[in-house]
């Protein structure tokens, strides 16, 4: 069974609503929720999703994020950072 999804219209990107369960993705503002956006498709992203990130954001952004973040778990945080060099 396929997950609904919404269009964050700031980002033009198909976001799973199971993804960001907590929170309206139609609402995302990339700057703003940058360090949500980033944390959450590190630990439970697609890989169009994963793609869409590094792709959209710094990677020095998504590095401080990774490193910094007290909710990525340690394994998450070590691809990550090989994957924003």
């Amino acid at each position: 069974m396929r997950s609904r999804t919404n269009i964050c219209y700031t980002t033009g990107m198909e976001l799973r609503q199971s993804l960001f369960w907590d929170t309206n993705v139609k609402n995302f503002d990339l700057e703003k929720h940058a360090r949500y956006i980033i944390e959450r498709v590190a630990d439970f992203g697609l890989d169009s999703e994963v793609r869409w990130v590094l792709d959209s954001y710094d990677k020095q952004l998504i590095r401080d994020t990774i490193t910094t973040s007290r909710s990525v778990r340690p394994r998450t945080k070590a691809l990550w950072i090989l994957l924003a060099k």
